[in-house]
């Protein structure tokens, strides 16, 4: 599957959207340590950094149709680590049973890995049409596609996580054609069914009260008790406002991380932690480099020369924003608390080794736009 490496694999090897990668990584264990200095995360994060790029390197320098011929066994396999976790072999943390516990490289977050078999299964089924609209048939196909992991996923639960698989699909959807009335469709379901699933499972006790509780932290923020439920939010609000321009440079006595007023700093807040360290600034420099690397994989798209590999970019790119969106948007207060991490900054193997293995891809493919 891994090609000899020849001078024209590394002409055409795509430096900038790696270094980019590496330097926002970089950037989050920056701040990681900020965060918890007296901790060990940010230590774990450069070992996971290490580990991400050699899977990157590795996939970068395959042959992404291969990888793509043998999707539905990833996609099998991925389907498989994803039942495990509900068996006795999962860990339970926040009363979420969403890891397993390997071997060597300890636990492990199987939902966040397996959104790459799940691209390359839809990006294998939908990059053999040639042309014409999706019929009502490819389109309940490519839901059942998403459906396996994401209902596997819900059973853990961990509907954050969840979430995060829906902008996949949506991006393959639209970019094969789906049909407006099919959109209008699922969107008026959607409209109904949320509410309505909201509802079951505040009267069935599906949905916690803290969850529950983290959402009206937005709606109606003056009603939450901030000692409570609505914590989380306000400590974050705080510690953004804290930065100003350039952040406190270095005032660690002051810092609402380090002395543990934050929440999950490392992870679910981190953005927060840059704009408590590095101020506006930092963010605005953050949210460039976001812009750049996201641009590069835009352009990696429109230069494919197959439709599989265009599908497969595509599906990354769209789910990467999402998550910034999700991850920013809980960090400033006008979203709701669901654990999604910021890409390639949270700490954590799982969501860092992904997000390089995507990027991965998107180098292969962009290698391999004039070779037939």
């Amino acid at each position: 599957m891994v090609a000899i490496i020849e001078k024209r694999d590394l002409r055409d090897f795509d430096w900038l959207t790696t270094v980019l990668a590496i330097a926002i990584a970089s950037f989050g264990i920056w701040q990681i340590h900020n965060a918890l200095p007296a901790d060990s995360y940010w230590t774990k994060q450069i070992i996971g950094l290490g580990i991400a790029l050699f899977a990157f390197f590795v996939i970068a320098f395959s042959d992404y149709r291969r990888i793509i011929d043998l999707a539905p066994f990833f996609y099998g396999f991925g389907l498989l680590l994803l039942a495990l976790v509900l068996t006795p072999l999962g860990v339970e943390v926040n009363g979420q049973q969403a890891w397993l516990k390997l071997p060597i490289i300890g636990q492990f977050q199987p939902s966040e890995f397996v959104k790459i078999p799940t691209v390359l299964m839809l990006a294998k089924y939908f990059g053999q049409k040639k042309h014409g609209a999706l019929t009502l048939r490819e389109v309940a196909i490519g839901a059942a596609i998403l459906g396996g992991p994401v209902g596997l996923i819900m059973l853990e639960p961990d509907a954050g996580q969840a979430m995060t698989y829906f902008p996949i699909l949506a991006a393959v959807f639209f970019l094969s054609a789906i049909k407006i009335r099919y959109v209008i469709g699922g969107l008026l379901l959607t409209a109904i069914m949320v509410p309505a699933a909201y509802m079951i499972g505040v009267k069935t006790g599906k949905i916690k009260k803290y969850q529950q509780e983290r959402i009206n932290a937005i709606i109606d923020p003056e009603s939450v008790d901030p000692r409570g439920y609505g914590y989380h939010t306000i400590q974050s609000i705080i510690t953004v406002g804290k930065g100003g321009l350039s952040g406190i440079k270095g005032e660690t006595e002051t810092s609402q991380s380090v002395l543990k007023f934050l929440p999950e700093p490392q992870t679910d807040f981190i953005f927060a932690v840059t704009a408590e360290n590095t101020g506006f600034i930092g963010c605005i420099s953050l949210l460039l480099a976001y812009a750049l690397l996201l641009s590069r994989l835009v352009s990696g798209a429109r230069e494919s020369n197959e439709r599989p590999g265009m599908l497969v970019i595509m599906s990354f790119a769209t789910a990467l924003v999402f998550q910034i969106f999700i991850n920013i948007g809980m960090a400033l207060g006008f979203l709701p608390v669901i654990g999604v991490p910021l890409p390639l900054m949270s700490a954590g193997l799982s969501a860092l080794l992904t997000t390089f293995c995507a990027i991965g891809f998107v180098v292969s493919i962009r290698m391999r736009r004039f070779v037939n």
